[in-house]
């Protein structure tokens, strides 16, 4: 059967039949034949651009949801505030508008640009950084200065450091060739420039984003492939300098002990993670139902933002809450296949740093609401209520997609005209293959120049004597061929043809 299989391959292929049908033969064709997915849903992973439907779906996914649960979680502060129970979720579906104009314009962005404007962006955030710690310009809120107001919409530059970062990061670390890079390539000026950047998000005072920018900092050096007793530190290192301004103001030293012992202050520093773990047995499997939740009647501050996930299961119960969770395991899975299938280094790095912060902030926001982290203020990214916030994770998973679409076998597709209707209706260019840029092919060839070659190892007396063994049994073949013809002159079969085939790789390879 599998002879007959082999000749019908052989057939279909170059419509020879005097090839060899031995039953090896046949084996070898079966073996080398690409093994097809048994499933439909295997087939579809298989496909080029499944990528980039997974992050498109998952992204629509969750801001559509972030919309449901802020309209029903913000409706009583609203109107307490403003006497209107649409302000908060007004102003969130505007960010959002802005968000995803952000997502598109970084689906349509060339990655060189994108590479070439790494610097000056992350610049102009630092910039940014500084006016908002001058009174007057910037507004404080909740303890923090880190806002900007304009025209009654407020803005936190320290979302957009976060995201320059990631790109400068990535462009530095890829142009210097992650798997070649010396120990000092990589930290320098990563590290200083990170560390200027934290200062100064640290003096605003946001424990939130500087713990957001250390996870960015820590995923851009693990992926870059810093060693690990070097990582561990700089990990040890966050830890500590996390401990600290942990205890360093009251209100953050409040929070810890209130962790630490959730009955010291019920009324006080406990109050409002004592409120979350209610909201979240009420809602017990199924929930109360959409909209029907009671913890946002002023029982649970901040219910529409740090703690919207309270209100999920609350009125989605441990289904609803448990659904999310998997949304976001989901998106981590997408994000890991697109890093993994990138030939571009820069794309490969950025996509896994943004993998790693969007799940480091999700991990800390619902540990810390279900009581098993200190509060540290960090949203839940795309469900939470904050424009800048969810704009920023909207454009970073635009970059993404972007990386989806330059994925080889989806850069082969696009280009070779095989038709993607989310590409049609959303008229994006075609991408273009990678190529290194002219700075990082001199730097490679420059490094292998001064790389000195590896000295030869003395061989051992069991490889001299085998060495032995195969000159005699090379010299008796060499007389059976003159004196005799030899096998290989007189059957020039089928390891005849292989070993001239190796020959002729030798020689032209």
């Amino acid at each position: 059967m599998k002879s007959a299989l082999a000749r019908l391959l052989r057939r279909g292929s170059n419509g020879d039949q005097s090839t060899d049908d031995t039953p090896q033969a046949a084996s070898e064709t079966v073996a080398k034949a690409p093994a097809e997915p048994r499933t439909r849903f295997g087939a579809w992973l298989n496909r080029p651009m499944t990528s980039f439907h997974l992050i498109i779906a998952i992204a629509a996914l969750l801001t559509t949801l972030g919309l449901i649960m802020v309209l029903s979680a913000s409706g009583v502060r609203s109107y307490d505030d403003d006497g209107s129970a649409w302000t908060i979720f007004g102003r969130q579906v505007l960010w959002t508008i802005v968000g995803l104009g952000a997502c598109y314009l970084a689906l349509r962005l060339p990655v060189r640009f994108m590479r070439r404007m790494a610097f000056t962006g992350f610049a102009t955030t630092i910039v940014m950084l500084v006016l908002v710690l001058i009174p007057g310009i910037g507004k404080e809120a909740n303890g923090s200065r880190g806002w900007f107001v304009i025209a009654g919409f407020s803005m936190q530059p320290s979302e957009l450091t976060k995201i320059a970062f990631a790109i400068w990061g990535a462009h530095l670390l890829a142009a210097r060739r992650m798997e070649r890079a010396t120990l000092r390539e990589m930290l320098i000026p990563l590290v200083p420039a990170a560390v200027i950047a934290l200062a100064l998000i640290v003096a605003q005072p946001d424990l939130g984003q500087t713990v957001s920018l250390s996870i960015i900092l820590l995923g851009l050096l693990w992926y870059a492939g810093l060693p690990l007793r070097v990582f561990l530190s700089s990990l040890f290192a966050a830890i500590v300098a996390g401990a600290i301004l942990a205890v360093s103001a009251g209100y953050r030293s409040d929070r810890v002990r209130s962790w630490l012992d959730p009955g010291q202050d019920p009324q006080d520093s406990g109050y409002q993670a004592r409120q979350a773990k209610y909201a979240l047995a009420n809602g017990g499997v199924f929930g109360d139902g959409l909209g029907q939740g009671t913890a946002k009647w002023n029982y649970l501050p901040n219910a529409h933002n740090d703690f919207i996930f309270a209100i999920i299961g609350e009125e989605l119960g441990l289904v609803g809450a448990l659904g999310l969770l998997a949304l976001f395991g989901l998106f981590a899975y997408t994000g890991m296949r697109i890093a993994r299938r990138s030939a571009d280094p820069f794309l490969r790095l950025l996509t896994a740093t943004t993998t790693m912060w969007v799940i480091g902030q999700s991990f800390i926001n619902v540990g810390y609401v279900i009581g098993l982290l200190p509060v540290t203020g960090i949203q839940l990214p795309l469900i939470s209520a904050g424009g800048t916030s969810t704009a920023t994770t909207l454009l970073m998973i635009g970059m993404m997609a972007n990386a989806a679409r330059h994925e080889p076998e989806a850069v082969a597709a696009l280009r070779a005209g095989r038709d993607d209707r989310m590409n049609r209706i959303l008229r994006l260019p075609l991408p273009a293959p990678y190529t290194p840029t002219r700075v990082e092919a001199l730097r490679d060839r420059l490094r292998s120049q001064r790389q000195p070659a590896k000295p030869s190892k003395p061989p051992r007396p069991a490889d001299r004597k085998a060495d032995r063994r195969s000159s005699r049994s090379a010299s008796k073949g060499q007389a059976g061929g003159r004196h005799h013809g030899g096998a290989q002159q007189r059957y020039p079969g089928r390891h005849g043809r292989g070993r001239g085939r190796v020959l002729e790789g030798q020689r032209y390879g």
